[in-house]
């Protein structure tokens, strides 16, 4: 057994300036003010119940505050956050520690202290660069604040940003999805995450669709927009990112990798190897229940799920995965994915590889179809 468990932590902030109506997170609007400290030590209480049921010591490799609105925190919060953690784990010395951060809701001089608190990476909310898209996707800030958050965060000293960008937004056309992700592009980001808007259950858009780009559009704005990264020297390396000067983002590559990671927070998942077994925890969602006390579930990821979930994952991403990585991870032979290679071949959706297997550009796309194809 090995003496150390590499592990990732994500940390959930519950609140927002205001709901999005495309938001399916577990997301607040603030209604008075954010309880920093209350919720800081509910943190560190809930992350020491978890490292308690750990049979390994771990090595923390990556931090991401996520949300929610992390950025409405002060940086005196986010540095008492990390110092408890640092007091409670083993970091890694090349560790990556991401916040995301918004626009409208970030006091700029803020940034200088998220670094000193020794945040490394900024994952900024943008969407778009329209300013009347900006307002139909609920968002409080304009395409110049975006710009000004950049350039903040800039000379606040992060030298690692990601910038957030959807496309296919309601009646976007092709010339105004390339004109937003040159804008981006312009801003010379490290690491973009440009994705697909998709109307999800619960949210103000299920309720009150939107009109959205036919096929043919959206088709045309997805093949267009891989030119313009790749031709932008931003290497694809997983469904919706792209990395420049191999950036990649080290937390969300452990995901998709099917690595372990702890899940503080209201609401958050976790998924990690306890006693021979994964298991998944998720934490008491309501902000305010979570404030009295981060209550933990767990269940076994086992069996068909098991292989599912890691397929899920793993062929999101460009590279694929080894066989032996899935018989690691899985427990199963490579042999109970004949069928489903068969299938996925035939249609043109995956490919074999000298070591294992990955999807086609045209099963990227279609991933959703592929992993139907799993028995």
């Amino acid at each position: 057994m090995p003496d150390t468990q590499p592990i990732a932590l994500y940390i959930h902030f519950p609140w927002c300036t205001r709901k999005c109506p495309y938001c399916d997170f577990n997301s607040h609007a603030v209604t008075e003010a954010v309880p920093e400290q209350a919720y800081i030590e509910m943190l560190l209480r809930d992350l020491e119940s978890d490292l308690a049921q750990l049979d390994v010591a771990p090595r923390l490799t990556s931090i991401f505050m996520g949300g929610g609105t992390p950025s409405l925190f002060q940086p005196a919060a986010i540095e008492t956050l990390m110092t408890g953690i640092k007091q409670r784990m083993d970091l890694d010395p090349a560790i990556e520690i991401t916040m995301e951060a918004n626009p409208g809701t970030t006091d700029y001089g803020k940034f200088a202290g998220y670094v000193e608190a020794g945040v490394n990476r900024l994952s900024i909310g943008v969407q778009s660069f329209n300013d009347q898209q900006l307002q139909a996707l609920g968002r409080i800030h304009s395409a110049a604040d975006a710009a000004r958050a950049f350039t903040a965060a800039r000379a606040a000293g992060f030298t690692n940003i990601n910038v957030d960008l959807m496309h296919g937004l309601p009646g976007q056309s092709l010339e105004a999805a390339m004109n937003d992700l040159h804008q981006a592009l312009a801003l010379g980001p490290e690491h973009l995450s440009w994705y697909q808007l998709t109307i999800e259950p619960n949210t103000g858009f299920y309720s009150f669709p939107p009109t959205l780009p036919d096929d043919d559009e959206l088709w045309a704005i997805y093949s267009e927009g891989l030119v313009h990264l790749a031709d932008a020297g931003f290497a694809r390396y997983e469904v919706s990112a792209f990395a420049k000067d191999s950036r990649q983002s080290a937390h969300n590559l452990n995901y998709w990798q099917f690595g372990d990671y702890l899940g503080i927070g209201a609401g958050a998942h976790g998924k990690c190897k306890t006693l021979g077994r994964l298991q998944r925890t998720t934490k008491t969602r309501a902000p305010k229940d979570y404030l009295k006390a981060p209550n933990r579930k767990t269940s076994v990821i086992d069996g068909d799920q098991l292989q599912l979930e890691f397929l899920m994952n793993s062929l999101r991403l460009n590279a694929g995965f080894s066989w032996a990585t899935f018989e690691a991870n899985t427990g199963l032979a490579r042999a109970s994915l004949d069928d489903f290679v068969q299938q996925g071949t035939t249609k043109g959706l995956l490919a074999q590889t000298p070591t294992g297997l990955q999807a086609t550009p045209l099963g990227i796309q279609f991933l959703n179809d592929l992993l139907l194809l799993v028995d």
